[in-house]
């Protein structure tokens, strides 16, 4: 993942670019952005939750902004079941 140039806003819809199996996440799923972190001379972090249909928090990773991406119009909403 390349440094990320782009700020994400707090509160914002993000789209994970990469699988995070240990946190049960895969790349693709739509989280919402709850915290900014800036360090000077690192990247910009973020803490995500990411929720269930029923609203359930499933996972709140802190992620450098590589690993993100905002939703475009080309994207889909999509339901995968996790055993």
């Amino acid at each position: 993942m390349g440094k990320s140039t782009v700020s994400i806003e707090l509160y914002s819809d993000v789209i994970l670019l990469c699988n995070l199996p240990e946190e049960g996440l895969d790349a693709d799923d739509m989280g919402t952005v709850v915290e900014q972190y800036h360090v000077e001379g690192l990247e910009t972090g973020y803490s995500v939750e990411f929720f269930d249909l029923l609203g359930n928090i499933v996972a709140v990773p802190t992620l450098p902004g590589s690993y993100l991406r905002s939703p475009t119009s080309a994207d889909r909403p999509t339901v995968r079941l996790v055993n």
